[in-house]
C-alpha cells in the first residue's frame, strides 16, 4: 500500500522540450513535460545513451498517450530507458515488477484495520494502481510477461485509452487522470519462453496484446555507444590502456550474445554485465581473476570451455593459467 496524497502537478504537461537537446538523438520534434521535479521523478543519469526509435516510441507514449511495450534481452536497458525518458520530462514514474509476489490486492487496496479517535476501524487503503491512475504518473509494468492471471486481468481493464478502472468493492469507478501513462518490459513478446532462458514468463492472450499500441525493441548498443556506457560507468579505466581492454571486453560480450543466438551457450554478458566486470577488474586488477567472478562462474560447466574460446580470442590469453590476484 502506498500514500494516497496526491501529486501537486498542472492537469496537463506545462513545458516544452527539445527532443534533439534533451535526449541527444537527431530528431526536430518537440515534447511536453512538467516545469517543476517532484519526488516521484527519476534521477537523471548523465552517462546515459538514448537509443532513437526506442525513445521516439516512448516519447510518443507519453506526448500522445499510447500504451507503449518494450521488448528484448535482459540488459538492453528497457525499464532504465523509459526511467530516464520520464526523468528528463520531469514526468513521475512508477516501476512495478510483475514477479509472482504481485498480486491482484497489491494493485488495487484492501481493507486495513485503522486506529482513529482511539477506535479501530476498517478503512480500504488503495493499492498503486488506483493512486498511478489519480495522478500525473507514468507506470511501468517491468517483466510484463511474468504477471500472474488474476494481475493481468486487472491490468487489461485500463489498457484502453480512456480505460476507467473499477473497484467492486468500493462501488467505484476511477477515471484516469490526464497525464497518466502506461509502459511495459517485456522478453519475449508475449508468446511466451521459448528459449528457457526466461523461466516464468507467460504467454498473453492476443486480446491483451492488441490492446498495446506501440511495440518497441530495444537490442544491444553498438560496441561504440557501449564502450563510451561502460567508460562513463568506471571513469577509474580512462587511459589509453584502459579503453583498449574495454574494447576487448565489449567484443567477448559480443561473441557470447552471439554463442546465445546460435544456441551454443544459455548465458550472455549484458551491457549491465561488462559495467560490473570493469567494476570488478579496478578492485582485483586482474582481467582474468574479475571474469571469473562476474561471468564464468555464472556459466553452466559444460559451457565454460567455449566461453574461455572467446576469452582466448579476445585477449590472446589461456583463461585456466594460473593467477595471482593483486589486492
Amino acid at each position: 500500500m502506498i500514500d494516497s496524497e496526491r501529486i501537486n502537478l498542472p492537469e496537463r504537461p506545462d513545458q516544452t522540450f527539445n527532443v534533439k537537446k534533451t535526449f541527444g538523438i537527431d530528431s526536430d520534434l518537440e515534447v511536453k513535460g512538467f516545469k517543476d521535479k517532484t519526488q516521484w521523478v527519476p534521477e537523471i543519469d548523465e552517462t546515459y545513451i538514448f537509443d532513437k526509435a526506442t525513445t521516439l516510441a516512448i516519447l510518443a507514449g507519453f506526448e500522445h498517450d499510447r500504451r507503449v511495450m518494450i521488448q528484448g534481452y535482459h540488459g538492453t536497458g528497457k525499464s532504465t530507458h523509459i526511467e530516464q525518458v520520464a526523468a528528463r520530462l520531469n514526468w513521475p514514474c512508477v516501476r512495478i515488477n510483475l514477479d509472482s509476489h504481485i498480486s491482484r490486492i497489491d494493485l488495487l487496496g484492501k481493507d486495513a484495520i485503522v486506529l482513529k479517535d482511539e477506535k479501530q476501524i476498517t478503512e480500504f487503503k488503495e493499492g498503486i494502481l488506483p493512486w498511478s491512475i489519480q495522478n500525473p504518473v507514468a507506470i511501468v509494468f517491468d517483466e510484463y510477461d511474468a504477471g500472474r492471471p488474476d494481475v493481468m486481468f486487472v491490468i487489461q481493464r485500463i489498457l484502453e485509452v480512456d480505460g476507467k478502472l473499477t473497484l467492486l468493492d468500493q462501488n467505484q469507478v476511477i477515471t484516469p487522470h490526464n497525464s497518466f501513462r502506461l509502459f511495459a518490459t517485456t522478453n519475449t513478446v508475449g508468446m511466451g519462453d521459448v528459449t528457457g532462458l526466461y523461466h516464468g514468463t507467460q504467454q498473453i492472450n492476443q486480446g491483451q496484446m492488441d490492446r498495446w499500441h506501440i511495440l518497441s525493441t530495444l537490442n544491444y548498443l553498438e560496441r561504440s555507444h557501449e564502450l563510451n556506457v561502460v567508460i562513463g560507468k568506471v571513469p577509474q579505466l580512462k587511459t589509453a590502456k584502459d579503453k583498449a581492454l574495454i574494447k576487448s571486453m565489449i567484443q567477448l560480450a559480443d561473441l557470447t550474445r552471439q554463442g546465445f543466438i546460435n544456441e551454443d551457450i544459455s548465458t550472455l554478458m549484458s551491457p549491465r554485465t561488462v559495467i560490473t566486470w570493469a567494476q570488478n577488474h579496478v578492485i582485483f586488477n586482474d582481467i582474468k581473476h574479475s571474469f571469473r567472478l562476474t561471468f564464468l562462474n555464472k556459466c553452466d560447466e559444460a559451457e565454460r570451455p567455449i566461453v574461455a574460446e572467446y576469452f582466448q580470442r579476445c585477449f590472446g590469453e589461456d583463461l585456466s593459467e594460473s593467477h595471482n590476484p593483486e589486492s
